[in-house]
């Protein structure tokens, strides 16, 4: 258990391979948002035998079942390694590539300040068999300072290994490319929206393309090839009644997902950029996470999910749709 409440967490693409069955194991990384003048972390967790929760109406009349319920909730492990972290977490995110000695982590401080942390220690004590409850202080690997303000929007290349894009709240955007030791942070930003980036996204299929939505309502979409100030390639100006809040890539089809404060969500089709592809109106408050669920591409002509949340969750097929029957 945490210290003090996250805003923000993050699940590392472990080695244990496909998942077939329960109970499971996951590894979870977090940045606490404690009240001034008390210590912040990164929380890593190891959570093993997890298993399927059951709907509350089951018939739980065997009491064999029931038996077997009560060791399950035994047998769940929580372990915790934590870090040090001056000042509260924004965002923090998991490079996706994973080195057999580096696991990095980088993490947006409200102090302005971008730190990249790795974690292969704390995750190879979350195997032995004590722990410790003491927090960690240690210096970070990497540490940007460049920002003007805080911000809360970061993203780690898919598919460029230790490529990593961070937006602040006064619009700014820089790319750090990775070095021998260490990164270098581009000093011209990409700074096209008119205030805060609130999300950044690296297309999950085009190396140099990502991304980005802003408080200004629009989505933009960017080509890394270019010189910074040419870079915006697309423009939608009017996403949204309001801030837009979160982006997401599908990864087998040419659709961005985005949610915003008007607690709207809405489908892109970015070959025709002109209108959405498809509107859902179903929150009543702000959205503050979305991600389409990416089925194998031989399964896309049934359906394609969103994972929303924001008050409630919902589960939409928008592709058996067409933009008239929403």
């Amino acid at each position: 258990r945490a210290r003090a409440s996250c805003l923000s967490f993050d699940v590392l693409k472990d080695r244990l391979g496909p998942r077939e069955g329960f109970p499971v194991t996951a590894y979870v990384v977090a940045g606490t948002q404690a009240e001034q003048g008390k210590k912040n972390s990164i929380v890593i967790m190891k959570l093993s035998n997890l298993n399927r929760e059951k709907p509350e109406d089951d018939d739980k009349s065997e009491d064999s079942e029931d038996d077997e319920e009560e060791d399950e909730d035994e047998n769940k492990v929580l372990k915790t390694a934590e870090i040090y972290h001056a000042g509260p977490v924004n965002r923090v995110r998991i490079c996706p590539h994973v080195s057999d000695t580096r696991t990095f982590v980088a993490s947006w401080s409200e102090k302005g300040k971008v730190h990249i942390w790795d974690i292969a220690p704390q995750l190879s004590s979350l195997e032995s068999e004590g722990t410790t409850k003491d927090v960690q202080k240690i210096k970070p690997f990497f540490t940007f300072g460049g920002h003007v303000e805080e911000g809360y929007s970061m993203d780690w290349s898919p598919t460029r290994q230790g490529y990593l894009l961070t937006g602040d709240c006064t619009r700014h955007i820089h790319m750090w490319t990775p070095r021998e030791a260490d990164w270098m942070v581009s000093q011209a930003t990409y700074s096209a929206h008119g205030s805060s980036v609130e999300d950044l996204q690296w297309s999950p299929n085009e190396e140099h393309v990502f991304a980005s939505c802003s408080t200004d309502k629009s989505i933009k979409i960017w080509d890394d090839r270019a010189q910074s100030h040419k870079a915006c390639m697309l423009t939608v100006p009017d996403a949204h009644d309001s801030d837009v809040n979160v982006i997401n890539w599908n990864k087998t089809e040419p659709f961005i997902v985005s949610g915003g404060d008007d607690g709207v969500v809405k489908i892109w089709d970015l070959r025709k950029l002109e209108t959405h592809a498809a509107l859902f109106k179903h929150h009543t408050g702000p959205i503050t996470r979305c991600a389409p669920h990416n089925l194998p591409r031989q399964l896309q002509h049934l359906q394609d999910y969103l994972r929303l949340e924001g008050r409630g969750c919902f589960i939409i097929d928008y592709l058996s749709r067409t933009k008239d029957e929403i």
